[in-house]
């Protein structure tokens, strides 16, 4: 496969996301993946959940090139073509979603791009409907774990609007766009799963997910 891009991490965490993903997504209908990547994840979520149709989407042309290989090599029909969407200009050429996804993508992004996927999250989303984030995140102002701190200084060292963003400021931002934190679940390796729903206030819950 020339065009597939492969990504570590995708091997450590795709099993726990697609797990959090079971218990919180609709049985059926359509999940929009913002910022897909090499498209591992998508091919991982659309073999574990095959009820669901899964739309990737990328900015980038090499990225949608390696979902599009990776997608052939699985054979799998629940897997769309990828679309072009950039999180921060609307509107996102999309219909109804019963759900969006975006994994690892606020802090490889600037803070413009969080505004953007809760602005088109709100416009794509039915009520009720689920945004789910995941990635590292700080909590009252501080990283949860060593690790977390250096990661968040390599990534401003590469680019000063990038870094790990404080989930307050994610949570406040997700509720200007009537979307509702309903759980926050602590993942391996100091990441957090946050479950948002569109119009529908959260108990805002905390767990820990499977080890």
């Amino acid at each position: 496969m020339p065009d597939a891009l492969f990504s570590p991490a995708v091997a450590r965490n795709a099993a726990p996301i697609a797990e959090v993903l079971a218990g919180v997504l609709s049985p059926s209908g359509l999940v929009l993946e913002i910022a897909s990547g090499s498209g591992e994840h998508v091919v991982h979520f659309a073999r574990a959940l095959p009820a669901l149709d899964w739309q990737p989407s990328d900015p980038d042309e090499a990225a949608r090139r390696s979902i599009v290989a990776h997608a052939r090599a699985a054979g799998l029909a629940n897997i769309r073509s990828p679309l072009a969407i950039d999180a921060i200009h609307q509107p996102w050429p999309v219909a109804r979603v019963e759900a969006v996804v975006a994994i690892n993508m606020i802090h490889i992004a600037p803070w413009d791009a969080t505004i953007g996927l809760m602005a088109g999250a709100e416009a794509a989303l039915a009520a009720g409907g689920v945004l789910y984030l995941y990635g590292p995140l700080r909590e009252d102002g501080a990283h949860t774990a060593p690790s977390n701190a250096t990661f968040d200084d390599s990534l401003r060292a590469r680019n000063a609007s990038w870094g790990v963003r404080d989930i307050e400021a994610v949570v406040a931002a997700a509720k200007a766009h009537d979307l509702h934190l309903a759980e926050r679940i602590t993942m391996p390796a100091n990441n957090l799963s946050l479950i948002f729903h569109r119009g529908r206030r959260g108990s805002g819950v905390d767990r820990e997910a499977a080890p």
